[in-house]
């Protein structure tokens, strides 16, 4: 064979090779953060409309939680707050709408004692992401009824939709998953905050 046509098949092996490596990695890396973040990673893909984008982002905000130290709770501030939280639903019953603002501060108190920042909203449902892609949709669902209580707009279901939302991330940043409320239970916590 010529020495030529030698260092040009090598060449396209090479080539070929390192497309496939290439490949391989991108395949990987996609599925690696879409068992991360779950459906985080589609909703980051959809709002970016770039898939490169947003797994950079994806990956970015990882880097960024994996800096901040996060913490589990120990067992007498899980007490407490569990304590805090059970107030909570009490309150709701006669005053909804103090009861979601409060809330969302317990759970920003919570937040903070595990070590996530409390600043930027988008930013701390960013950080949520990383660690409890399953409830952040909680979250920012929960955000958005406060938002609109805060403006005068949310009915008293609104508001119980964002206690049971609050309710779902508290449980997972407590480290104390609950189930989820019945449709029995629901529909009682509607009829006592009527």
């Amino acid at each position: 064979m010529d020495p030529r046509a030698m260092w040009l098949v090598i060449a396209v092996v090479a080539i070929v090779v390192a497309a496939i490596g290439w490949y391989w990695a991108r395949t990987e890396r996609t599925a690696r953060l879409r068992r991360r973040f779950g459906s985080e990673y589609d909703r980051t893909v959809h709002q970016t409309g770039d898939l490169k984008r947003a797994e950079a982002a994806l990956e970015a905000r990882a880097r960024r939680v994996e800096r901040l130290h996060i913490q589990s709770l120990n067992e007498a501030d899980q007490r407490r707050y569990n304590s805090a939280w059970r107030d909570l639903q009490t309150r709701f019953v006669d005053d909804p709408k103090s009861a979601v603002t409060a809330a969302d501060r317990l759970v920003g108190e919570v937040m903070d004692a595990r070590g996530y920042p409390v600043g930027d909203v988008e930013r701390r449902v960013e950080d949520i992401s990383v660690d409890h892609p399953d409830v952040v949709m909680n979250y920012r669902a929960a955000r958005e009824i406060a938002d609109r209580h805060a403006a005068g707009r949310a009915s008293t279901e609104d508001l119980r939709q964002a206690m049971v939302h609050y309710r779902a991330l508290f449980s997972e940043l407590l480290g104390t998953p609950t189930e989820a409320p019945t449709a029995v239970q629901q529909r009682e916590t509607v009829s006592r905050s009527r």
